[in-house]
C-alpha cells in the first residue's frame, strides 16, 4: 500500500467526503492520490435525527455503509488518527501507519463528551432520559414523547458548540406539538434550559422564534447549563451561568443535549488553536501557520454554527484553494460564514434560517424566510436528504 498522497483528507464525515468528491471531479489527475481516514464503518445522515426522535423519520434511512460513500478514484484506509506531525507532513495512524502528505484537509467532526453531565450517559436511554445526539439511542426520545402523559418535559442545550445549534429547540417543538395531539399539553409544562443568551443569535430569526415559544407557552430559562441528572430522583442541576448559583428542576422527562468538544487527536495535536479546534483562516479556511493543510466542517474554529449546510459552502473554498496552491496560482476561494438551520418548529412547519458571519440574513428563496411553512419542512423532511446523499456527497453541489 502507498505511504505518501498528494491529498490527505482525515474524516468520512459530510466535509471529508465533499472535498474528495469535488477534488476528484475539478482535478481527474488525483485519481488514487487522494486518502481518507476514517475508522467508521457507517455514514450518517444526522440532520434527519431530530424528525426520528419526533416519531417523523426512520433512523434505518439515515444510514449508510462507509464504503458506498467514498468517492470512486478515492482511497479510505480504515484506522483513526493518532497524531499529526505537521513540520513534516505527515500523520500516524492508531495501528501505527504512517501517511506523507502534500496538502492536509483536516475534517474530523466534534467529538460528544456523554460523561461531561454527571449522569446521563448512564441513564441515556432509561427513565425518560433521552437523547438525539445518538444513533443508538434516538428511537428512545419518540418512545419517550409519545408515551409522556403529562407533567414537565424538560429540553436542554449546553454551555459548549453543539453540531446544528438549533436541534436542541427543534425536538422541544416536535414534542409540544405531539402533546396537543395526544391531549396531554393541557397538563404538561415544558421547559427550555438553555445555556444561550436567547434562543437565537440572529435577530430576524429569533424574533420568529421567540413568538413559537409565546404561543406554546414555553417556559425559557437561558444561561442555565445542565451539570447533573439524577435519574432516579428525575432531578436535573443546572448552574446560573452568571450568578454561579445551583439550580434544580424535576422533571417527567428530559431530552438532555451532551457537551461537545474538538476531537482529542486536533486537540493534542500542533494543529489547534488555544481551545482546541483546528486553527483556520475564516475565509481561506488555510490554517494559520501550516500552509499547506486545510480545515473545514465541525473540528475548524470557523466562528459560525456547525451544520452540513455550512460545509457545502466551504468545501468549495478548500477545494478552489488547494488546487490553486497545485497550481502555484494565488488563492481565490473565500468563505463568508454562511450557514443554515432549518428550524422545525412542529409537524409541518418549519422557519428555515440562513446567515453568514455578520450574522445578517442571507436568504435564498424568494420569501420570507422567517415564516413558519410547511413548503420548508416538507424540504427538509424529502428533498434535503436526497440533496445530500445525490448531489453534496458526490461533489456536485
Amino acid at each position: 500500500m502507498k505511504t505518501s498522497y498528494k491529498v490527505v483528507i482525515v474524516g468520512g464525515g459530510s466535509a471529508g467526503i465533499t472535498v474528495a468528491a469535488r477534488l476528484l471531479r475539478q482535478y481527474p489527475s488525483l485519481m488514487e492520490d487522494v486518502v481518507i481516514v476514517d475508522p467508521a464503518d457507517k455514514h450518517y445522515y444526522q440532520p434527519l435525527w431530530t424528525l426520528v426522535g419526533g416519531g417523523a423519520a426512520k433512523k434505518e434511512s439515515t444510514e449508510r455503509e462507509m464504503a458506498s460513500v467514498i468517492p470512486v478514484g478515492a482511497i479510505w484506509i480504515q484506522d483513526a488518527v493518532e497524531s499529526f506531525s505537521p513540520e513534516d507532513n505527515r500523520l500516524t495512524t492508531a495501528k501505527g501507519q504512517t501517511l506523507a502528505y502534500d496538502y492536509l484537509v483536516v475534517a474530523g467532526g466534534i467529538e460528544i463528551n456523554w460523561k461531561a453531565i454527571k449522569g446521563l450517559e448512564e441513564a441515556l436511554g432509561t427513565k425518560s432520559v433521552c437523547s438525539n445526539y445518538s444513533y443508538d439511542h434516538v428511537d428512545y426520545t419518540w418512545e419517550t414523547i409519545r408515551s409522556f402523559t403529562g407533567g414537565t418535559a424538560l429540553f436542554t442545550h449546553p454551555a459548549t458548540p453543539v453540531k446544528c445549534g438549533g436541534a436542541p429547540q427543534k425536538i422541544m417543538y416536535l414534542a409540544d406539538d405531539h402533546f396537543s395531539r395526544s391531549g396531554v399539553r393541557n397538563k404538561s409544562n415544558i421547559i427550555f434550559g438553555s445555556a444561550n443568551p436567547a434562543i437565537f443569535d440572529v435577530a430576524k430569526y429569533r424574533l420568529a422564534l421567540e413568538k413559537v415559544l409565546e404561543r406554546k407557552q414555553i417556559d425559557t430559562r437561558f444561561r442555565r447549563n445542565l451539570t447533573e441528572i439524577k435519574a432516579d430522583e428525575k432531578i436535573a442541576v443546572f448552574e446560573n451561568m452568571d450568578t454561579q448559583k445551583i439550580e434544580e428542576i424535576r422533571y417527567d422527562m428530559i431530552h438532555a443535549t451532551p457537551y461537545m468538544q474538538a476531537p482529542a487527536f486536533i486537540r493534542n495535536s500542533p494543529l489547534s488553536d488555544a481551545t482546541g479546534w483546528t486553527d483556520v483562516h475564516k475565509h481561506t479556511l488555510q490554517h494559520i501557520r501550516f500552509k499547506n493543510v486545510f480545515g473545514l466542517g465541525d473540528s475548524s474554529n470557523l466562528p459560525t454554527s456547525k451544520t452540513g449546510a455550512a460545509i457545502r459552502k466551504q468545501a468549495p473554498v478548500v477545494v478552489d484553494n488547494i488546487i490553486a496552491l497545485m497550481r502555484e496560482q494565488p488563492m481565490n476561494g473565500s468563505y463568508d460564514g454562511y450557514s443554515s438551520c432549518p428550524l422545525v418548529t412542529g409537524y409541518n412547519k418549519l422557519i428555515l434560517a440562513e446567515f453568514n458571519y455578520e450574522k445578517d440574513p442571507t436568504e435564498s428563496m424568494p420569501f420570507n424566510q422567517a415564516v413558519e411553512r410547511a413548503s420548508m419542512y416538507v424540504m427538509k423532511k424529502d428533498l434535503l436528504p436526497i440533496m445530500y446523499w445525490d448531489g453534496m456527497l458526490k461533489g456536485t453541489m
